[in-house]
Parts: structure tokens; C-alpha cells; sequence
């Protein structure tokens, strides 16, 4: 009874961490509009550029099917990766101290701050179906893809929001975080299979995509989200390594986390 009565303080406390982070979004609502434009961009400009002139050569599905999961994720990407940004201005406030001399355990600060990362996710899944169904990507709507769809979006958005607070943790300006944020997040998504197939890689790249949380989560959402398309990894695989990947990451945040107060 200890153990569970522990786990569901932890979750309540998490799920009070996350409602804080989520009602700001309820007060700057407009994010969500200027997160939406690069999406559009990438599906109705470079997508249908390529799509037409077939560069990239996709088996079984068209170019634009093969990319707009690969949209989901880089929109999942750029969201997570800047949150430590946030930290960063709450520590400069006095926020972060205010929050460690509270009961709420560490892993449930940073567990609230990656569910409210990926709650932020959402609403760029419902952009990008919006934007899918529009252009006539050939989405799969069964419920229970889209139920997958919804947690594999929480657990990307889990990965690179912790590892971004693991970076707000180490660095002291909000200058070197912007910095090292902008410098692994091109790479993050050019060695993943988000705009082409891994098999057009040379090898040294396709190395670093296997070793990419990216690319299983790019797998997980093309082969759920998009009728007809296969898994590369297979989805259990791809769960298991976003679920990984998700702990540890947590873990070494949670770790971390009281050396962004000083």
C-alpha cells in the first residue's frame, strides 16, 4: 500500500506541475498559431515541391504521406527542445528555488515540465491532421492509431523537453542554451528519417539514425499515422525506445535539476 500510495502522490504532484505549465499556454494562445506556420510551410511548399517533381523516390506511398509525419515530429522537436529556455527565465525570477522548497519530489517537477511539453505537442497533431486531411494525405483514422499517435507525441515531446532541461541545467545564460539548443537541433533532424528514408543515407549517417530518438518516433508516427506505410523498426520497438529513452532522461533531469537554482 506504500508503494501505491507513493506512486499516486507522485502522479497527483506531476499532474500539478503539468497544470501550471499548461495554464500559461491558456494565457499566450497565439503560440499556438505561430507554431502552426512552419508546419504549413514544410507540408504545402516543400512538401508538394518534391511530391511533384519525385526526387525522392517512396515505395508504396506518395512523398507527401511520407512526410507529414516526419512534419509532426520536427514540430514536436522544435517545441520541446527551447523549453529549458523557460527554466532558465524561472530561475532568474526565483521561480525554480520557490518550486524545490516545495513537497513536490524532483521527478515530479520534471515529469510535470515534460507532460505539459507534450500537452503543448497536442495541439501541433491536430494542426498537422487538419493540414493532412486538407491536402489529401492518406490518413489512417482508426481510433486506436490515433490513441498510439497521441502517446507517442507526449513521449517525443517528453525526450527533447528533459533533454533540454538536462542542457538549462548545465549552462548558466540564456545565451549558451540558445546556442546548444540551435546546434543539435538541425542535426537531431536531418539524421532522422523525418524528410527522407534512411536507406538513401550514406552509412556513417545511418549510424547516427539509428542512435536518433527522433527517427523512432518519425517511424512509430508514419506507420500509424499514414494507411499503408510500414515500420521500419516495428512499433513495439519503437515504444520501447521512446519509453527508454523518456526514463532515463528523466532521471538524469531530475538529477540535475536542483543546479539550474544556483
Amino acid at each position: 500500500m506504500t508503494f501505491v500510495s507513493e506512486t499516486s502522490n507522485l502522479v497527483s504532484k506531476t499532474l500539478v506541475i503539468a497544470e501550471i505549465e499548461v495554464r500559461k499556454l491558456r494565457h499566450d494562445p497565439t503560440e499556438l498559431l505561430t507554431r502552426a506556420i512552419q508546419p504549413i510551410l514544410w507540408l504545402l511548399v516543400f512538401g508538394e515541391v518534391i511530391n511533384q517533381v519525385h526526387l525522392i523516390p517512396i515505395p508504396g506511398i506518395s512523398y507527401i504521406d511520407f512526410l507529414t509525419p516526419g512534419v509532426l515530429a520536427q514540430s514536436i522537436l522544435f517545441i520541446s527542445i527551447f523549453y529549458g529556455l523557460a527554466t532558465i527565465w524561472e530561475r532568474d525570477l526565483g521561480i525554480v528555488q520557490k518550486l524545490l522548497t516545495t513537497p513536490v519530489p524532483r521527478i515530479g517537477l520534471v515529469s510535470g515540465k515534460a507532460l505539459s511539453a507534450g500537452i503543448r505537442a497536442l495541439s501541433q497533431a491536430f494542426i498537422i491532421y487538419i493540414l493532412a486531411l486538407l491536402i489529401g494525405v492518406n490518413i489512417d483514422w482508426s481510433p486506436i492509431a490515433i490513441t498510439v499517435v497521441l502517446v507517442v507525441v507526449l513521449l517525443g515531446a517528453a525526450i527533447f523537453a528533459t533533454l533540454s532541461l538536462i542542457i538549462a541545467c548545465l549552462v548558466r545564460t540564456q545565451e549558451k542554451f540558445m546556442g546548444i539548443g540551435q546546434m543539435i537541433t538541425m542535426p537531431l533532424f536531418f539524421a532522422s528519417n523525418a524528410i527522407y528514408p534512411i536507406s538513401l543515407m550514406p552509412s556513417w549517417l545511418q549510424a547516427v539514425a539509428y542512435g536518433n530518438p527522433l527517427t523512432y518516433m518519425v517511424d512509430a508516427l508514419r506507420s500509424l499515422m499514414v494507411y499503408g506505410a510500414p515500420s521500419e523498426f516495428g512499433i513495439g520497438v519503437d515504444l520501447l525506445v521512446l519509453v527508454g529513452t523518456t526514463t532515463a532522461l528523466i532521471l538524469v533531469a531530475a538529477r540535475l535539476y536542483p543546479r539550474v537554482a544556483q
